[in-house]
């Protein structure tokens, strides 16, 4: 047995023996922290499928922790002389329970819709019009964009959501209310690409004297197309299948509100790591950055480099095979600090979840598919996803925080890179 093991063996005994365990129901037990934190608490399941904790040592580690071990220990059953088990000690029931500010947050669920768009038509407000020199007079920028956020905001077909949208030409949200072919083309365009990007970036901006904490990650989105159909040769026979292409996200977010700082979204299967510069030094423009957690996928000598160079404090997580002894006095320095004082690390790096839970409100709010056909239509599409994510964290924080945003400043536009 590894030593490390053996020493959270011991320390999991010191909390079953000392630790009001609690049994929540599906076979799910609440474990108090011992970092001196009261409040905090971890969620054990222990089950056919594995051993699993939500503490940041086993999210790192992806092996038993003390908590889990602890668990074990509270599970024991005592065997009689002849083999048979004769008793099985459990601990109370606990139900924890975590504070909500429910009239802020009613607050915001009711006029939802109705401050969104009024945020998101500000936002839109300074998006540059591109010269037209010939052919039929173009719709506004701006309105196509107001029109297709609010479209992935709604999630219904373009079809069914004409009427909506009719509804906000009559509230003077748009000029003219587009046909839905020409949302189709507004998402198939490559040039509105970079503008919702800067878009997202833009939406965060009343959140920048929050956010000083960031974490970083990437996820997918499937498409509802079936494409790429490819061979399996098994059992000596050719069958034909088709599979889903999916579109990449990779964003950083501030740990506080969840609000997406920078993103960028490609094709499936592109590598993380390449995406730490430009996405941390797009947030580094416009927030304050101290401290950036992210993954083992971005632990590399230029990004810790990178995160130190920018006046923040990097909490990337090591591999296993990483050492000590490399040409970088960053890397060597850090990797000291996690090897001695791996508490301290682990209780700074737990907010990297963070990042996982606004990959799971977008989801969960307005799907973890995109509808579009083409490539350059998912990607946008995925980004307006982002859009709406960051103007709903805005809500909340007016009803909660009691900010007034301001997207703009004085004679500040918008313009394509």
């Amino acid at each position: 047995m590894e030593p490390e093991q053996n020493a959270r063996q011991q320390r999991g005994l010191v909390i079953a023996a000392t630790a009001k365990i609690g049994k929540r129901d599906r076979g799910t037990w609440i474990v108090p922290s011992q970092s001196g934190d009261r409040k905090a608490r971890y969620a054990v399941t222990i089950s056919k499928e594995g051993k699993f904790c939500t503490c940041p040592d086993f999210e790192l580690r992806q092996k038993p922790c003390k908590h889990v071990y602890a668990v074990q220990y509270v599970l024991f059953r005592e065997t009689a002389t002849n083999g048979e088990t004769t008793t099985v000690t459990e601990t109370a029931a606990v139900r924890v329970t975590y504070a909500q500010n429910w009239p802020a947050y009613n607050a915001a669920q009711v006029g939802e819709k109705e401050t969104f768009l009024n945020l998101l038509r500000d936002l839109c407000a300074n998006v540059p019009e591109p010269e037209q020199t010939r052919g039929r007079p173009r719709l506004p920028l701006r309105d196509m964009i107001f029109s297709a956020a609010f479209k992935v905001y709604s999630t219904t077909s373009a079809r069914r959501f004409m009427s909506d949208l009719r509804d906000a030409q009559g509230k003077g949200l748009i000029a003219r209310a587009p046909h839905y072919n020409s949302l189709f083309r507004c998402l198939e365009s490559d040039a509105v690409t970079p503008i919702i990007r800067d878009l997202v970036t833009r939406a965060a901006l009343p959140l920048r004297a929050i956010e000083t904490e960031f974490a970083i990650d990437s996820t997918g989105f499937t498409s509802t197309q079936l494409v790429g159909l490819w061979q399996e040769e098994k059992y000596g026979a050719h069958k034909v299948r088709r599979e889903h292409d999916w579109v990449k996200v990779h964003a950083v977010c501030g740990v506080k509100t969840n609000v997406i700082t920078a993103i960028e979204a490609t094709e499936k299967n592109t590598q993380d790591s390449p995406f730490f510069a430009p996405l941390i030094t797009r947030t580094a423009e416009q927030f304050n950055v101290t401290r950036v957690m992210g993954d083992k996928a971005y632990s590399s000598y230029a990004n810790l480099e990178l995160t130190v160079a920018k006046g923040a404090e990097p909490f990337i997580p090591f591999k296993s095979y990483a050492v000590g002894t490399s040409p970088s006095h960053t890397w060597n320095k850090l990797f000291g600090f996690f090897m001695l004082h791996r508490e301290e690390f682990l209780k700074a790096y737990h907010k990297r979840s963070n990042v996982e839970a606004t990959f799971s409100a977008i989801k969960r709010v307005f799907g973890d598919t995109v509808r579009s056909k083409t490539k350059t239509a998912q990607i946008n599409e995925v980004l307006l996803k982002a859009l709406a994510h960051n103007i709903r964290c805005v809500i909340h924080a007016m009803a909660e925080l009691g900010i007034s945003p301001s997207f703009w400043g004085s004679n500040e536009s918008l313009g394509a890179r």
